[in-house]
């Protein structure tokens, strides 16, 4: 029964992209049958955090002193070419205030952990891509709120203090706690350990759906600058990371895992954000939601392409 649920939830995990897609199409459609889950969406966010850190045993930190220059970098690239980017194309594109905040939202927000699973289908380095996920997603209590009050603080106001306590509450303590249960009950983890990604995969399903269907008129009107808005930032960071690891001569599996981690941000957390720290603006919830779908998408094809190129690496 549970190796069922376990494969269940790695075919979910790896085609969540699509499953965002016809989840949004039918809030859509049916937006009374799933409007209500936005009150809960600090919850959701939470529950797929603690299910990350369940994941993570403290052995893992193992590879971030192993290899702390290529972590570090990452972390840097993470923090710096993302967050520029989101501000530039906000400027380039005059993207209204709401949407320019999310947008900024999503690029000031720490890897995502689907970028993990992305890193394996293309034949990256798994290792580091998780070093990389652990170190931004503890970094991002203080990075994503301080880099999104230096570059959204133009078009919002944007409460510092406020932010602060909402990354430690829907990311810091849910990973805390996902780490040490995970070192105290090891083996009682380890047994539900393949059925994690189902809870993480339902959570943030929930809560695009959830936006979509709260937004449902607004997406007509904007949802075509905000979607080439999304797509040029993930490119673009995708781009410049891979860009930076070739500068540094990584090898395939190296460069793979840093762009694909820089490219995939924790979308989700963009979101919660916007719900929480800024109800007045409530289009800003929609850049999360719509990056949650495209980078998915985005990542599982560049995974291809390297996948390819590293077969061909190999054969010369």
């Amino acid at each position: 029964m549970m190796r069922k649920i376990g494969n269940l939830a790695s075919f979910l995990s790896l085609n969540i992209g699509f499953i965002i897609i016809i989840c949004s199409l039918l809030a859509f459609w049916k937006p009374e049958a799933i409007a209500w889950a936005t009150s809960y969406t600090t919850f959701f966010l939470g529950t797929a955090m603690f299910g990350m850190g369940l994941t993570i045993h403290p052995s893992d930190f193992k590879s971030i002193l192993i290899r702390p220059k290529a972590i570090i970098l990452g972390a840097i690239a993470q923090y710096t070419i993302m967050p520029l980017t989101a501000w530039l194309l906000c400027i380039l594109l005059r993207l209204p205030a709401d949407l320019a905040l999310g947008v900024i939202l999503v690029g000031c927000c720490p890897g995502g952990t689907a970028s993990n699973v992305i890193t394996y289908i293309a034949g990256g380095d798994v290792a580091l891509s998780v070093g990389m996920t652990i170190v931004s997603t503890l970094a991002a209590p203080i990075m994503t709120p301080l880099l999104t009050y230096l570059l959204a603080g133009s078009w919002v106001e944007v409460s510092l203090t406020a932010m602060i306590l909402s990354v430690v509450k829907v990311v810091l303590i849910p990973v805390l706690a996902g780490i040490i249960l995970n070192a105290i009950f090891a083996k009682q983890v380890q047994k539900i350990k393949e059925i994690l990604p189902l809870i993480s995969v339902i959570a943030i399903v929930t809560i695009i759906s959830g936006i979509v269907a709260n937004n449902r008129e607004k997406l007509l009107t904007t949802g075509l600058l905000t979607l080439t808005a999304v797509i040029l930032h993930n490119i673009i960071g995708m781009t410049i990371g891979f860009g930076v690891a070739k500068l540094f001569k990584y090898d395939y599996e190296k460069t793979t895992a840093l762009a694909i981690e820089i490219g995939m941000q924790n979308s989700g957390l963009a979101v919660s954000l916007a719900a929480a720290n800024f109800s007045m603006n409530p289009l800003a919830t929609l850049p999360g939601a719509i990056f949650s779908v495209w980078h998915n998408i985005a990542g599982s094809i560049f995974a291809s392409i390297r996948r390819k190129e590293g077969k061909t690496e190999v054969e010369v």
